[in-house]
């Protein structure tokens, strides 16, 4: 990639600038693109202006696009991003809730995360963040499981006629 912007800084911004790397209080990042421009306002080379500043080739391009676009305001300001993930809607969330304290389905004795899952259709870590908010942890009940054994009864007899 070449670079397609030619800086020219007027003797505004230029000011503006070196009030900027003046500036001790100011973010590294600040400095760092206001050094970019005036360098680039030189006429030093890419790699060299990338070398002095410490930063990537593409970084310096980026920053003289953004300065030959919004000016030195441009340079104080990140672009915005969306959010990593779309919260979970309240209505899946509530569901989860009430899956968990109802009964499983089939001759499960307890919810798994993966089975919750699997419901209502989100994915296991949804569903743990779910239950760690809430502070809900279905694998650990306090009261008697239900036996998976078809021959469970007639063992219960067995171990209480013993007794």
């Amino acid at each position: 990639m070449a670079q397609t912007v030619s800086v020219i800084v007027g003797s505004e911004d230029r000011a503006r600038l070196a009030e900027i790397i003046g500036d001790r209080n100011r973010p590294l990042k600040h400095t760092q693109r206001a050094n970019i421009i005036l360098l680039s306002a030189k006429r030093l080379p890419v790699l060299e202006v990338a070398r002095r500043v410490g930063v990537s080739r593409p970084a310096v391009w980026r920053w003289q696009r953004r300065y030959a676009e919004q000016g030195v305001d441009g340079l104080m300001r990140d672009k915005t991003r969306k959010p990593g993930r779309a919260p979970l809607a309240t209505a899946t969330v509530a569901k989860v809730l009430a899956l968990t304290c109802a009964e499983p389905p089939g001759a499960v004795t307890h919810w798994t995360g993966r089975a919750m899952a699997k419901k209502v259709g989100i994915s296991l870590s949804a569903v743990q963040r779910i239950w760690q908010a809430n502070r809900l942890q279905p694998h650990r009940l306090r009261t008697f499981k239900r036996s998976t054994d078809p021959a469970f009864a007639s063992k219960v007899e067995d171990i209480v006629g013993l007794y």
